[in-house]
């Protein structure tokens, strides 16, 4: 479990990565690593896990010889083919699927049963679910079914899918992580989401002059490079996290829009105060991005030390932590709530409201 650094920003504080004490919330717990008795419990929910359920599905209808996919192996069946078949004319093709969403459920709830258990999950309201598994059909599908098994189970807990598309809520949650006084007089700010697959920047817009609208938060541009076909070292990945965001900052220019001289990443790991990764960041791309002698933050600073005529500033934190952020507008009507994001791995951050909090 990482525990974040409960100092709160002010103008007259040096800004903190990792923070727990944020504009809207207190950080609670993230990358939780709990175990159980086969290893990490997140590894029981991930998006193997779902493929894993619908192979063994497979294995039991050959051995019928009555498999509808085929000789193709499961692993090769695209996202969009899977999601398709649950529109199949071909009944043990959509009970298949089904099968499989049922089984990743059962999974799920029980990982989630787990997590409760924790002492910063316990009081938990609302489970929030992201990573790119929530925007394919299936995952919907086993979201809203993870909830009623619960719900049998007498745990009243809402999990909800995360408002926002994966890709964008990565970024978007970035302004949550900046202290109000930052971000006056401006209308945007640069995000960048590094995952094990793909590196996203964007520019992000929350308002105009002197009003700050997080609640509207929206990305205006964009770029994606999925690193993963290319596996390039770690230098090489900063020289193009470089490039994006020096492209993104020109557009901004042209389009006139009032970008603060701040950068905000959601990067997995456990972030400490200084921005090092202390671990959890083993599937980032090329070169050990916890070494002692590597700071993404200080490197990026390095690379683009002014934006806009400004010092440019960056905050970092897990992105699980940021993705979990884009949804606080939608949080107000409940004191405690969780994020869990379906990836490559299974990323958590737990949250606490402060207004809910400063009303107790």
């Amino acid at each position: 479990m990482a525990k974040p650094n409960r100092q709160e920003q002010t103008e007259t504080t040096p800004l903190i990565h990792g923070g727990a004490t944020l504009q809207s919330v207190v950080v609670d717990d993230y990358n939780n690593e709990m175990r159980g008795r086969t290893g990490f419990i997140g590894d029981d929910a991930n998006k193997k896990t779902f493929r894993l359920k619908l192979e063994e599905l497979r294995k039991r209808m050959r051995e019928l010889d009555r498999d509808p996919l085929g000789a193709v192996p499961t692993k090769e069946i695209s996202k969009k083919k899977i999601d398709g078949l649950l529109q199949d004319d071909n009944p043990e093709a959509v009970a298949l699927v089904l099968g499989a969403i049922e089984g990743f459920s059962q999974n799920f709830a029980d990982v989630i049963r787990k997590f409760l258990k924790d002492k910063s999950w316990s009081k938990t309201n609302r489970i929030v679910v992201g990573g790119g598994f929530r925007q394919r059909r299936v995952g919907e599908l086993a979201i809203a079914r993870t909830m009623m098994l619960l719900r049998d189970d007498n745990v009243d807990i809402e999990i909800v899918p995360i408002a926002h598309h994966p890709d964008e809520a990565g970024l978007i949650g970035a302004v949550h992580l900046m202290p109000d006084w930052m971000l006056k007089g401006h209308e945007a700010i640069l995000a960048v989401d590094i995952g094990g697959t793909n590196v996203r920047a964007g520019v992000v817009e929350f308002g105009n002059g002197k009003t700050r609208h997080l609640d509207d938060a929206k990305v205006r541009e964009s770029v994606i490079w999925r690193h993963a076909d290319e596996k390039p070292s770690r230098t090489a990945t900063m020289t193009k996290l470089t490039s994006m965001l020096e492209d993104l900052i020109k557009k901004a220019k042209a389009a006139r829009i009032k970008l603060a001289p701040l950068i905000g990443i959601g990067c997995p790991g456990v972030i400490e105060v200084d921005g090092s990764i202390t671990r959890g960041g083993q599937n980032l791309p090329g070169g050990n991005w916890e070494s002692d002698h590597f700071n993404l933050p200080a490197e990026l600073m390095k690379a683009i030390p002014q934006i806009e005529g400004s010092n440019t500033f960056i905050i970092m934190h897990n992105d699980a932590v940021v993705q979990g952020l884009s949804q606080v507008p939608l949080m107000g009507d409940v004191a405690s709530w969780a994020v869990l994001t379906i990836g490559t791995g299974l990323g958590n951050a737990h949250f606490t409201n402060r207004v809910a909090e400063d009303q107790k």
